[in-house]
């Protein structure tokens, strides 16, 4: 455990090299970034495959639950990494972060041709590390388990089946009805959101003792425990889209900073999966924060800060929060057609590791699929294939939990308000506490102590499925569009 707690704050140090890069780092130093990352990397593969790790875990005995877990996943993580070559460790960190760079003036520019050769670098490494892993399975399988542990391509594949059906027909009848909601217009200068985007962190929880918020292209939140940064973005015309990231990435950061203290710097010291993790985003962001008592809230903000922006009063406002609108990026899309912005990217995916799809023909494919499922064709790169950052730093495997995290975050939810009846009341006020100590009690303070599902199972008290999730938006939806 004192191997492993080293271990783990290098791991920390690395994270805070990729928060630095998104966020203060000057260009030109993407290129030293790279062998920096790519020598941090070099030094975690050498102490995550030390011959003594497989040593001490022949002999190593659990004193309770918190150290049975702990070598659970201290050996998963060995036999894991002791399949893949150094080699191939540190020039997958050196590869990655350089083609952040080159996927951001490839992404600027709109330019696919200039970001291929780097692109097609990254699938075949990711291909080589894939079949390292695998051990004669399946590729994408190998992938996905550094994301969501016990789940597979075919697990997601039949939930995700499931769940296209309900989806597409509920968008037809939202974008075919008689009531529309209004659409938000006009201009919100960047002062005045982040003062909100301040106000919503603080509503909901987030410790500024042991975090900070900066801007980037792509939110995201970073580290864990004591450390526990997150970003946000402005734009002048959609104030939603910087506080509802916000939010987002606070849900993120409480799951961090909720995790019980004795597990700092332990295997169990931080989010279980990226699909339990994508459940508290998603629940922070979705069934609390795009609520019609919370938005009420929400809209008092707004007056308060831009006076009058042409909205008549509250149910109008929750109409334009949660307004359904035919688009081409993901991370704005609404609750309805978010999950079909994943699924996409899912089987397109799980063809390039399975080698059926080729980089080069990556773009035809998605401009293809896209027209087939959004009935528009897309536009540009960035607007397409160049929008995530993902693909690029080699995040295979990644893009299904967001919609896995919305499955989860439907369970929770419907556990949650069984055992909070009042909450609305609380919402209305801006005022998440009972949401947020139910969820730390019952799913973050956990950390990693159980399997993905089973930490599910354990907060909400039924294995985790789609339904929740359809009958949610169905019902809030129906409502909404008076359908």
């Amino acid at each position: 455990m004192a191997h492993q707690r080293e271990t783990e704050a290098l791991a920390q140090i690395a994270g805070r090299l990729g928060w630095d890069q998104e966020t203060m780092m000057p260009p030109g130093s993407a290129t030293q970034r790279g062998e920096e990352m790519a020598a941090i990397e070099g030094v975690l593969h050498a102490r995550r495959t030390d011959p003594r790790v497989g040593e001490w875990l022949e002999t190593a005995e659990a004193p309770d639950e918190m150290g049975q877990a702990a070598l659970r996943l201290i050996r998963h993580s060995y036999e894991r990494t002791t399949k893949l070559p150094a080699r191939l460790a540190a020039e997958l960190a050196r590869v990655t972060s350089l083609s952040q760079g080159t996927w951001a003036k490839a992404r600027a520019a709109n330019d696919v041709a200039a970001f291929l050769p780097t692109f097609r670098n990254v699938v075949a490494l990711k291909r080589e590390q894939a079949a390292a892993l695998a051990d004669g399975g399946d590729l994408y399988d190998a992938l996905l388990d550094d994301y969501e542990p016990g789940t597979t391509g075919r697990d997601l594949a039949d939930m995700f089946g499931a769940l296209r059906p309900r989806l597409v027909a509920l968008r037809d009848r939202v974008l075919g009805a008689s009531h529309q909601p209004i659409t938000l217009a006009g201009d919100f200068n960047e002062a005045g959101q982040l003062k909100i985007s301040d106000a919503l962190a603080h509503a909901f929880g987030y410790d500024f003792n042991r975090g900070r918020i900066d801007k980037a292209v792509h939110p995201f939140s970073s580290g864990s425990g004591s450390d526990v940064r997150i970003t946000t973005r402005t734009s002048p015309t959609d104030p939603f889209n910087c506080f509802y990231s916000t939010i987002h990435e606070v849900g993120h950061a409480a799951y961090e900073q909720g995790i019980d203290q004795a597990y700092l710097l332990t295997p169990l010291g931080q989010g279980v999966s990226m699909g339990v993790h994508e459940s508290q985003s998603r629940i922070y962001e979705n069934q609390l924060g795009r609520s019609a008592p919370f938005t009420g809230y929400l809209f008092d903000l707004m007056k308060d800060t831009f006076g009058d922006f042409g909205v008549a009063d509250a149910a109008a406002f929750h109409g334009a929060v949660n307004r359904v609108t035919p688009g081409f990026i993901r991370t704005e899309a609404d609750e309805v057609q978010y999950n079909l912005h994943v699924l996409l990217r899912f089987d397109l995916e799980r063809q390039l590791i399975a080698g059926t799809l080729s980089p080069d023909d990556l773009e035809e494919a998605w401009n293809t699929r896209f027209a087939a499922d959004f009935g528009v064709a897309v536009d540009c790169p960035a607007n397409g294939i160049l929008q995530d950052v993902h693909w690029p730093v080699g995040l295979f495997g990644y893009f299904p939990t967001y919609t896995l995290g919305n499955v989860y975050a439907g369970c929770l939810n419907q556990a949650m308000r069984a055992a909070v009846p009042d909450l609305d009341d609380h919402l209305a006020q801006g005022k998440t506490a009972q949401a947020t100590a139910w969820l730390r009690e019952n799913l973050q303070t956990h950390g990693g102590l159980r399997t993905p599902r089973d930490t599910i199972k354990h907060a909400c008290g039924f294995d985790p499925h789609e339904g929740p999730l359809l009958d949610y938006l169905e019902t809030k939806f129906t409502a909404l569009y008076r359908l």
